[in-house]
């Protein structure tokens, strides 16, 4: 299975990967940690990335790509792998369908988890306050400015991107804001061939006025109705004649002649 996980800062991305990771024993991949491991094992591609990356540039689509496909090549990817942070625009998007499909694979599904992001504000406005109030250390993120850059950057990132997916057809789109259990439930929903969101009223079509079998005469009634005309008249002359009338029948005496006696 390999999937991508879609979605602003403080979606839950990560917390859903780790579920789908122990669930279907998926590898979590980042392209950080990838480019990170490339350069430490100091293989060619990982010489050139260090070089890349020491100068504070970013790497090229081509060398992200080839470093993406030495990873998911390797044992541990092999019951399948979600990628974390890759890709980013449309032609990394591209990129690595093209990359999949050389080895003949495809992505399984594309997750977004859609969020509202006023309510992830506030969000963070909450945890920053329940956190200082205790006296806990805030995180770098656990700042509504940062919070505010990052979803209009990913925003222009992003956009395109889920353009692209909903147009491959493996975009699915889940309801981040729901409780975590039950993102998780959505999210293997969609996995497994169902839909997230509950199925369409059956809207009932409008009726015309006008019953079956009224207006129009079906087949079976025309050609129950076509009799031959010489039959139709034959019927239409023997009820206009009168009836003639019967006579009731009497009963005829028969007159017994008596015989004179002889004397």
């Amino acid at each position: 299975m390999r999937l991508i996980l879609l979605g602003p800062p403080g979606a839950g991305k990560g917390t859903q990967a780790q579920y789908l990771v122990a669930k279907y024993g998926l590898v979590q991949l980042s392209t950080g940690d990838m480019l990170r491991a490339a350069v430490k094992a100091d293989t060619p591609l990982g010489r050139q990335v260090g070089e890349i990356m020491a100068r504070g540039a970013l790497c090229p689509d081509d060398i992200v790509v080839s470093i993406v496909e030495q990873r998911v090549g390797q044992p541990d990817a092999r019951k399948g792998f979600i990628l974390d942070g890759f890709p980013r625009t449309e032609p990394q998007a591209e990129a690595l369908d093209r990359m999949l499909a050389k080895h003949g694979q495809a992505l399984d599904a594309v997750v977004q988890l859609k969020v509202d992001e006023a309510a992830l504000m506030r969000r963070i406005e909450s945890r920053v306050a329940e956190m200082t109030a205790r006296g806990e250390a805030l995180r770098p993120d656990d700042n509504p400015e940062v919070l505010h850059k990052r979803l209009a950057a990913y925003r222009a990132q992003t956009e395109p991107l889920i353009a692209y997916y909903r147009r491959c057809g493996v975009l699915r789109v889940i309801d981040g804001m729901a409780p975590i259990p039950e993102v998780a439930r959505q999210i293997e929903q969609v996995l497994s061939g169902g839909s997230a969101a509950a199925p369409p009223a059956k809207v009932k079509p409008k009726s015309t006025g006008k019953r079956h079998g009224i207006g129009k005469k079906s087949k079976t009634r025309k050609k129950m109705s076509r009799k031959p005309a010489t039959t139709a008249r034959k019927r239409r002359a023997t009820k206009s004649r009168p009836k003639a009338k019967i006579k009731p029948q009497t009963r005829r005496r028969t007159r017994v002649r008596r015989r004179r006696p002889r004397w």
